[in-house]
Formats: structure tokens, C-alpha cells, sequence
């Protein structure tokens, strides 16, 4: 890679020279932080050699030894995820099912869970559509029918893959004058960055998009863009619609929403991998809207429950604000081990 930087032609594509040398560093700081444990594990080896007869010495060489086995455990988490995209950002996007208000709600709700976990992560994000409901909720509440979050960092898409599939709320209504339990549902979609390069491994008819425009708008007649800037790109063979708003330029916000799509088309064609493996080797799960993957009660009782992995947490308050560390490990890690098995 460090040979391609060097070539002439290297930064006639400067967004692509940029994406590369930033992989470039990422893999030198892996290099760096491998390094360094090997050093630190040989310190200690001999430190242990001539600690025989001091207590002391022992002592710091535990500590330096539990210290060290920390950042062991983290670089070894990184094993799980060599998937072909795990290293790549990620686009989350998701949609409100049936329940009309409450599900709106829900949604909103889960957009804000995602939005601080990436911040605690360092993550940076970006909103680049948003579909707002009806709203007349208390204290004026807005949810949302839909929305795109564009999440960058390193192996965010690794981190975030396996939260695609339904997420479902059991709690008693806001919406509801007679404070009736309601289980509301909503489905999470999380695609992985496709680099410009790659674009060309999936190839898209002219004649198989459907482009409109429209004008953005947020709640409340909010952000109201006079100009039609916002673009729905519809790809007629499959059926799959993107858009992006967040662009003050109409062409601009082709250019996001076509590689939403380019994403998308990716992800069906490694779903579509999975199923001849499938074939073959058997045990495969789709991650399809009737596929509920984590349930969150807040009536009558408190729980925050996986059902792929059974992890729960008590604290639902907890996991809505971004505290998800538990269920994602265990998402990477079980289906994992499960696959060596």
C-alpha cells in the first residue's frame, strides 16, 4: 500500500488516496500495539527470571502481568472481526413497524441509544435522512417513520453488523389516554462503507433507477429547504429505496444516496453468498423483519433481554443511553465461537 502511495497517479482520486493512507495508519498502529505487548511480555519474562527471592518484585510483576493481559484481551477481541467489511464504517438505518405513534417513538428512541453509544465509542456521526412522524405525542414528542445514520471509525461495521433484525419494546403508552401496555417494533438495518473503488464490482443499469426529488424538511417545519436538494433513488429489480437529505446540493445528495444504494446491493449480494453456503453447510439465520433479535421491557418489569445470546441487563434506562458494550461482545463473539464449533 505504502508503494501505491508512492506512484504518480496515487492522488489523482484524492478521497480514494485519502481512504488509503488512512488504512495505511491503521494498520502500522495495529503493528505498533502488537509490538509492543511482545516487548512488555519478554520484560516480564525476565523480570520473573530473578523475582524468586522477592517479594516485592512478584508483587509489580503480577500487576504489570493483569495490565498487560487487558490489552492482550483487547487486541484479541479484534480476531473476531476479519470479516470482509468489518473494518469499514457503517451505515445504520431504521424503520418503525407497526403501531403508528408508539412505534414512531420507539424509533426515535433507539436512533438516540445508537447515536450516544457511538459518541462513548469516539465514534463520529452523521444523520443524512430522517423521515418524521405525526407527532401529538406528550410534551410534543416526534418520532420517526425512518432514518440514515453514517457512522465512521474503525471497525464500526464489525461492531454494529449483527444489531440488523427487529428490536421489540414492551411498555405502557404515552400515547395512551388509558396507559394500555403497548409492544411496539422496529427493524434495524447496518451496512457496511462502500469505497468508490469498489463500485465497480456491482453494476447498476441507468434504466434500473427510478430519481426523485423532493424538499427536506425536519419537525415542526423545521430545516425547510425551498429547493427540491433531497433525492429518492428507487433500484427497480430489487426494490430497494435510498435517500439522503443532509446535502445542501442536489448532486451531492445523489452522490450519498447512490452509494447508500451501492451498500445496500453489496450487503443482497452477500446475503445471497450466505444462502448457497446455507445449502451446504446448514444453520444460517435471516435477519428478516419477523426475526426479533433483542427485547426491551419496561412494564411490568425492567429487562433488556438478547434473545440470540441471552445476555439481559435490569437497567433498560442504562442500555437506551448508549450502554450496549455486553450485548455487542457477545454478539461477536458467540455466533463465533458457534462457527469454529
Amino acid at each position: 500500500m505504502e508503494k501505491q502511495a508512492q506512484n504518480s497517479q496515487f492522488w489523482q482520486d484524492a478521497k480514494l488516496a485519502g481512504e488509503t493512507n488512512q488504512e495505511i495508519s491503521a494498520l502500522k498502529e495495529e503493528l505498533e500495539k502488537l509490538s509492543e505487548i511482545e516487548k512488555e511480555l519478554d520484560e516480564l519474562g525476565e523480570l520473573e527470571k530473578i523475582s524468586k527471592d522477592d517479594q516485592s518484585l512478584q508483587n509489580s510483576i503480577e500487576e504489570k502481568y493483569q495490565t498487560l493481559n487487558k490489552k492482550v484481551e483487547k487486541e484479541e477481541f479484534r480476531l473476531f472481526l476479519s470479516g470482509k467489511y468489518d473494518k469499514r464504517n457503517a451505515i445504520l438505518q431504521i424503520f418503525s413497524g407497526a403501531g403508528g405513534a408508539d412505534a414512531q417513538d420507539w424509533a426515535a428512541m433507539l436512533f438516540r441509544m445508537y447515536e450516544r453509544y457511538c459518541q462513548k465509542k469516539g465514534y463520529k456521526t452523521s444523520t443524512i435522512h430522517q423521515s418524521f412522524g405525526e407527532g401529538g405525542g406528550p410534551e410534543g414528542r416526534i418520532g420517526l417513520k425512518s432514518a440514515t445514520m453514517e457512522i465512521a471509525g474503525p471497525y464500526v461495521y464489525g461492531f454494529l453488523k449483527r444489531e440488523t433484525g427487529v428490536h421489540r419494546l414492551v411498555r405502557l403508552s404515552p400515547f395512551s389516554a388509558q396507559k394500555l401496555r403497548h409492544t411496539s417494533f422496529v427493524l434495524v438495518e447496518v451496512l457496511p462503507e462502500i469505497k468508490k473503488a469498489e463500485e465497480g464490482d456491482i453494476n447498476i443499469s441507468p434504466d434500473d433507477l427510478k430519481i426523485e426529488t423532493f424538499r427536506s424538511s425536519g419537525p415542526g417545519g423545521q430545516n425547510v429547504n425551498r429547493r427540491e436538494s433531497a433525492v429518492r433513488i428507487t433500484h427497480l429489480p430489487t426494490g430497494i429505496v435510498v435517500a439522503c437529505q443532509v446535502e445542501r446540493a442536489q448532486a451531492q445528495n445523489k452522490e450519498k444516496a447512490t452509494s447508500i444504494l451501492y451498500s445496500k446491493l453489496a450487503q443482497l449480494q452477500e446475503e445471497q453468498n450466505k444462502k448457497e453456503i446455507k445449502e451446504i453447510k446448514g444453520g444460517l439465520v435471516s435477519a428478516s423483519w419477523g426475526n426479533q433479535i433483542r427485547s426491551y421491557v419496561l412494564h411490568p418489569y425492567k429487562m433488556v433481554k438478547d434473545l440470540r445470546t441471552e445476555v439481559e441487563s435490569s437497567n433498560p434506562d442504562e442500555v437506551l443511553n448508549g450502554d450496549l458494550e455486553d450485548f455487542i461482545e457477545a454478539e461477536i463473539k458467540i455466533p463465533a465461537a458457534k462457527n469454529n464449533d
